[in-house]
């Protein structure tokens, strides 16, 4: 399987907000509970809401394996260190490559940053094992309010870049 992955603009904008609607459904509704789902993917996963990130900064990246969109993710430029923000595969495509090519497609924003972090809810256990593999340490634990009802109870995790 070759993949492929590419800076995402404003026309691959309904593109991103299928492929969070497919992924997030499928993965997170066991974690998380449909309701909060729903509330989060209107909340920062459609379209607006992906269209006012990219215009406040945020990159996003597509995947794609043989021609098929097959992953996104997303990262945005702090002082100090590399936010990467979302990091989405679809099912069938998971544990192939996908996920590291589109890890190393947001490195490229670093720019002298020697960091990167992120956020994995504490119950995604699979994730944050990968992460661990990968490189990255929990380095803390925040529960924050969204917004109708719900929370999201992260961990924070961080990877030191190498010199």
């Amino acid at each position: 399987m070759a993949v492929t992955v590419r800076g995402a603009g404003a026309a691959d904008v309904p593109l991103l907000a299928k492929l969070a609607d497919e992924i997030w459904r499928q993965h997170f509704i066991p974690i998380i509970g449909e309701k909060q789902v729903d509330y989060m993917l209107d909340w920062f996963q459609d379209t607006e809401a992906i269209a006012a990130q990219m215009a406040e900064g945020m990159a996003y990246f597509l995947a794609y394996a043989d021609g098929e969109a097959v992953g996104y993710c997303a990262c945005k430029q702090e002082p100090e260190k590399l936010f990467l923000s979302k990091l989405y595969v679809r099912a069938a495509f998971r544990g192939q490559g996908v996920g590291r090519a589109l890890f190393d497609a947001a490195c490229g924003c670093l720019e002298g940053r020697k960091a990167v972090y992120l956020t994995v809810n504490k119950h995604n256990s699979r994730t944050i094992a990968i992460y661990k593999r990968m490189g990255f340490a929990v380095t803390d634990s925040v529960v924050a309010e969204i917004g109708g009802g719900f929370v999201m109870d992260d961990y924070i995790m961080t990877m030191q870049m190498e010199e």
